[in-house]
């Protein structure tokens, strides 16, 4: 499988008693297919893995799988502390049909480089699918160094990295020592610098609720080579950015959804909802983009 394109780390509908609503999420997924996105990960850290069961991961991962019906590529998630639950995960994307699995550090458990690269690599043999790692440090208490990748990486099925470091450091390492590794935007406002470098991919969350836009950033960049008009959309993306980069990110991707007429409901607990401040600040911000970038695209701005 090549990651090219733009990936969409679906959220997860629920009622309002906090149950997990399949309809709505049917919906969600319905429209990101007819926007045109180019994969679906379910599991990611938009979608609260770490606030379900497990029975609920499985169920949502094989829900998706017929929803999509080969439509698109689906990436399932298999985050967990324990090896043995990941393992669980890619056994069952496996037998799901899956297209590939996202692949990350355990967190809580500060494994050495050496520990994770054998945690990945479990992961690996049981489900024997394409894998997208995920280096997210900020989450996770570490990152994916050189001794890890070096070893991980001797797998022909690690052909893809999500990363969101945020240091920019890390894109010319990946493009002068783990070219076999593909580049997958996993920090958005260094989605631009992504693009410049060659990377094929963005993993990004706003795309559940403003697909066109990021579509239409990753087109000007990577299809049209057209880093003038990307600067531009670029530009007009940053305040969202900025604003899903003062917390309350879950909260934010799906209050943005609501605004597009997808009813995903609330966020399960820790995380609590926007203040109605943040919520009349959020769509300001996502109407402004929106016209902004359709102008931009019509060549009037």
């Amino acid at each position: 499988m090549q990651f090219k394109g733009i990936y969409t780390p679906v959220v997860t509908p629920y009622k309002q008693d906090y149950t997990i609503d399949k309809k709505a999420y049917a919906e969600v997924l319905e429209s990101l297919i007819d926007a045109k996105v180019h994969g679906i990960i379910v599991a990611g850290s938009t979608g609260e893995y770490y606030a379900q069961t497990q029975q609920e991961r499985l169920d949502l991962a094989e829900y998706a799988k017929k929803v999509i019906a080969g439509r698109l590529p689906l990436i399932i998630g298999t985050g967990a502390i324990r090896t043995e639950e990941s393992v669980i995960y890619a056994k069952h994307a496996r037998e799901i049909g899956a297209d590939a699995i996202l692949v990350t550090t355990p967190p809580y458990a500060v494994p050495t480089e050496e520990e994770n690269a054998r945690h990945a690599l479990a992961i690996d043999k049981a489900a024997n699918l394409p894998i997208m790692l995920y280096n997210y440090p900020g989450r996770m208490s570490m990152s994916m160094g050189e001794t890890y990748l070096d070893i991980v990486s001797q797998s022909k099925n690690v052909v893809a990295i999500k990363e969101s470091s945020g240091d920019i450091n890390r894109i010319h390492l990946f493009v002068s020592k783990y070219p076999n590794i593909k580049l997958a935007c996993g920090w958005d406002d260094q989605a631009l610098e992504f693009f410049a470098w060659g990377a094929p991919a963005w993993v990004c969350a706003g795309s559940n609720f403003i697909p066109a836009e990021h579509i239409a950033l990753y087109e000007s960049c990577i299809l049209e080579n057209d880093f003038v008009k990307g600067r531009k959309i670029m530009r007009e993306m940053l305040p969202l950015m900025n604003f899903l980069d003062e917390g309350k990110f879950v909260q934010s991707i799906k209050y943005g959804c609501e605004l597009q007429g997808l009813n995903v409901g609330p966020v399960r607990a820790p995380l609590q909802e926007l203040s109605e401040k943040e919520k009349e600040r959020l769509s300001q911000i996502i109407e402004t983009l929106k016209t902004n970038i359709a102008a931009i695209q019509k060549g009037v701005k």
